[in-house]
């Protein structure tokens, strides 16, 4: 999928932020999102090579600069990719929209919390291994997406975690259900709370704030 996500300058009428809704319910269907262009050739090779129906979503707009492998490598299917490890709070970016879960993770550390960041890369089938191990550790997830919140990731994710009998509270930050208006991408994100502020106001009160230690003079 072309433009998925906020398309922009392009218009209203060519956002793309419906597709994880309507594709997720296919039966066997693979759906991926690379967080950058190297990540994107791996899926592309990782979708030629396994059996039924696939689908790679990636935005419109500038590459990430990062460095390309000399030959793409296929991905095993259903298994995200632990960027950093943390025991307070997990978060979830998908695709490009990893660059804000790292982003409120320097702020959340900042604070004094252990955050982890995961890349999901697979909306379906979702790493449900890596989910439960964070659900059963911290003490809220945080998803990130770049798509409607009603039937996206973190909808996925809360059915998932619905399943495995997990309570820990879901923040999902996403575009809400309407139709967004033309405009600059920042500017509507703002406007809509697809922000790192937003989410550290959703997140912040689920969490314990740890205590320092404190030196006493002998």
């Amino acid at each position: 999928m072309d433009r998925a996500g906020l398309s922009g300058d392009d218009g209203p009428t060519h956002h793309g932020l419906f597709d994880i809704a309507y594709l997720r319910g296919i039966p066997e269907i693979t759906l991926m999102a690379p967080k950058d262009e190297d990540e994107l050739a791996d899926m592309l090779l990782t979708a030629v090579q396994i059996p039924g129906p696939s689908a790679l979503r990636y935005p419109r707009g500038v590459i990430s600069g990062v460095a390309r492998k000399p030959e793409p490598q296929a991905i095993p299917v259903g298994k995200a990719e632990l960027i950093q490890d943390g025991s307070d709070v997990a978060i979830f970016g998908l695709g490009p929209m990893m660059s804000l879960a790292k982003e409120l993770a320097v702020c959340l550390e900042h604070d004094g919390y252990s955050a982890a960041v995961i890349n999901p890369r697979f909306v379906k089938p979702l790493d449900r291994e890596m989910l439960e191990l964070y659900a059963r550790r911290v003490s809220a997830i945080v998803t990130f997406e770049d798509h409607v919140k009603m039937g996206g990731f973190g909808s996925a994710v809360i059915e998932a975690l619905k399943d495995i009998g997990c309570s820990v509270p879901v923040v999902r930050i996403g575009w809400p259900d309407r139709f967004i208006e033309h405009g600059k991408v920042d500017d509507l994100r703002a406007k809509h709370g697809v922000s790192v502020e937003e989410a550290l106001a959703q997140v912040r009160p689920l969490l314990v704030r740890r205590m320092r230690p404190t030196l006493v003079a002998s």
